[in-house]
């Protein structure tokens, strides 16, 4: 299932991607009602698990068979405002140097364990919105990552049981200031700048993307090609990601992991041919079977 959340009255509001739209639940249900308890939320769908699943692709496919005009809650996607997929994660943590060819480019060492590092809520955005390029910064890259969406409670986990523990997965653009990032050891500053964690477009459930370690993951800029590579490339796995951070804190439902990105970015080229993230650029990521998430990058007013 392809989970979305869109915004429609300053409210984020839970849909499904179907070949014929946006099924709408919230209005799909005030057409036609359910016994059933049916999730009217991505976290709602995400903390009910499986069974919330269930319940809403039997309530869809119910919908959709039944003789109510299916005007009033089959949206055309293209007139939705898109919010993040995940709209209030407990957790973001990121990867760092997660692919063996991105820490060759920037000649880094490869790493012996996952570097971690954190982002926050105010990171957050959608497919379609503008991303504002800190005042602050001259220097803003682009980054293709993977999301791991946490939809059970883990701690103390062993590998074989990790990916039981997730819910989908999406993309995001993990967009990093390398200049207010580099500044000092800890990476924090310039990797929280405001909405530089465009998330989605699609939340999409594990059983639908399989082995999320081989998976094509892309950056385009302005039509270019940046990043062309598999997520075969991670060092460090998704199973052995979830269960590492398990060791050390408790992974909650609707906790998003970012694994990494490939290279390609822009601090991997020489000094001479870095040309940074500007007004009026293009992002556009795409992941396999994720779907493709574009931002327009704008000056800082």
């Amino acid at each position: 299932m392809k989970l979305v959340t869109f915004i429609q009255n300053d409210q984020f509001r839970l849909g499904v991607k179907l070949d014929q739209g946006i099924f709408d639940v919230a209005a799909a249900l005030s057409a036609i009602p359910s016994g059933a308890s049916i999730p009217v939320s991505v976290h709602e769908v995400i903390d009910g698990g499986t069974a919330a699943v269930e319940a809403l692709d039997q309530y869809v496919k119910l919908a959709l068979a039944s003789s109510v005009d299916k005007g009033s809650f089959l949206l055309e996607e293209s007139t939705l405002t898109i919010g993040p997929c995940v709209t209030h994660p407990n957790k973001i943590i990121c990867v760092g140097l997660n692919y063996r060819q991105h820490a060759i480019e920037t000649n880094a060492a490869i790493p012996e364990y996952p570097i971690l590092f954190n982002k926050f809520n105010n990171t957050l955005t959608g497919h379609n919105h503008e991303v504002p390029l800190p005042k602050v910064s001259q220097k803003v890259d682009y980054e293709a990552e993977l999301v791991i969406v946490i939809g059970k409670t883990a701690k103390y986990i062993e590998k074989a049981d990790a990916l039981s523990h997730v819910f989908g997965y999406c993309n995001v653009n993990d967009l990093s200031a390398r200049d207010l990032q580099l500044r000092t050891q800890q990476w924090l500053l310039g990797k929280s700048c405001d909405k530089f964690s465009p998330l989605g477009p699609y939340l999409v459930t594990a059983d639908e993307v399989g082995d999320p370690n081989n998976l094509q993951i892309k950056c385009i800029v302005n039509g270019d090609v940046r990043q062309n590579s598999n997520t075969a490339d991670m060092i460090f796995h998704c199973d052995e990601i979830v269960t590492y951070i398990s060791q050390h804190m408790t992974l909650v439902p609707g906790d998003i992991i970012l694994t990494g990105t490939p290279q390609g970015v822009v601090l991997g080229y020489p000094v001479d041919k870095q040309v940074w993230l500007k007004d009026g650029d293009i992002v556009t990521i795409e992941i396999e079977k994720l779907g493709s998430l574009t931002n327009t990058m704008v000056a800082e007013v």
